[in-house]
């Protein structure tokens, strides 16, 4: 292997790996109290404010230049990335971190529905394959977490936020799909974190969230913002173009896996044996979706 290659890789599973922190921290924060929409405000607004003083130098001509359309794109975009990490790390409140981290990465089944009804893109073999290993194994997990519930606490409540976090970001994926091909990255990535951070802002005002957190997780939420949100998706992104969007798609499924690991070590989350097997049906399905994939021309 060259040592391009060889770089490409090593930076890509360090993004997966610091991506697979996220539903740990956000595990620690909401123990120290913290609220999830404040949490996820919190992320968002930290990766804004970092990503604010090179966007506005590099990217403000073409902010000015944005048709409406492509403004108004851009805002619903960050309003489903604002969606997406309210109800994902909702989620995380319900049911353990292998169903949620496992159920918000079908985000690849989504997009091929999605796509298939929207785009009239019809969906190979191996897709309608890798879609329905993915609904057998979600069933998997839901009819597991459903039976194994202690008194007082609700997974279903969980795998279903985070299902509709998995729906959220993958529109957040469509609408960049469709602006990437005339807006740059940095100008679209900071535009939909800034407005996703704007609108998780206004849903603690109006949910009257309060904004004090005690100094740890504050420094949670700091570190989820710098880590997974800024270092791990930058890695992702510098690493598409370097490898293939295929490789990229089937090493994010290092995500679930990784968290997974994490909470059975630092949380003691064990896996009962049929959320198990739903755990590899799922990620097996993912896997051939990604891999049925095909770049556009």
């Amino acid at each position: 292997m060259s040592r391009s290659p060889a770089v490409a890789h090593a930076i890509l599973f360090g993004g997966v790996a610091v991506v697979s922190t996220a539903s740990i921290l956000i595990r620690y924060a909401q123990a120290e109290g913290a609220s999830s929409l404040l949490i996820a405000a919190g992320r968002l607004s930290i990766a804004a404010l970092a990503l604010a003083p090179i966007a506005l130098r590099s990217a403000a001509a073409e902010l000015a230049r944005l048709p409406w359309r492509d403004r108004l794109l851009c805002a619903g975009s960050g309003l489903l990335l604002a969606l997406h990490f309210w109800t994902w790390i909702a989620s995380l409140e319900y049911t353990s971190v292998a169903s949620s981290t496992a159920l918000v990465t079908t985000n690849p089944l989504w997009v091929a529905v999605a796509s298939g009804l929207l785009l009239r893109e019809r969906p190979g073999a191996g897709t309608l394959a890798g879609i329905g290993l993915t609904l057998a194994g979600s069933a998997f997990i839901f009819a597991s977490d459903a039976s194994s519930a202690v008194s007082g606490t609700s997974p279903t409540t969980g795998n279903l936020l985070a299902l509709a976090g998995a729906i959220a970001v993958s529109g957040y994926l469509l609408a960049g799909r469709a602006l990437r091909a005339r807006v740059a990255l940095l100008t679209y990535v900071f535009t939909a974190y800034a407005v996703a951070a704007a609108a998780l802002t206004l849903g603690c005002v109006a949910a009257h969230v309060p904004p004090h957190a005690t100094t740890t997780a504050w420094a949670l939420i700091l570190a989820l913002g710098v880590g997974p949100q800024l270092l791990g998706h930058t890695a992702l992104n510098w690493a598409l173009r370097r490898v293939s969007a295929t490789f990229v798609a089937v090493s994010i499924l290092g995500e679930p896996i990784g968290a997974a690991a994490l909470a059975w070590l630092l949380l003691g989350e064990r896996f009962a044996p049929l959320q198990f097997a739903g755990f590899a049906l799922l990620l097996s399905g993912i896997y051939l979706a990604a891999r049925a994939e095909r770049p556009a021309a």
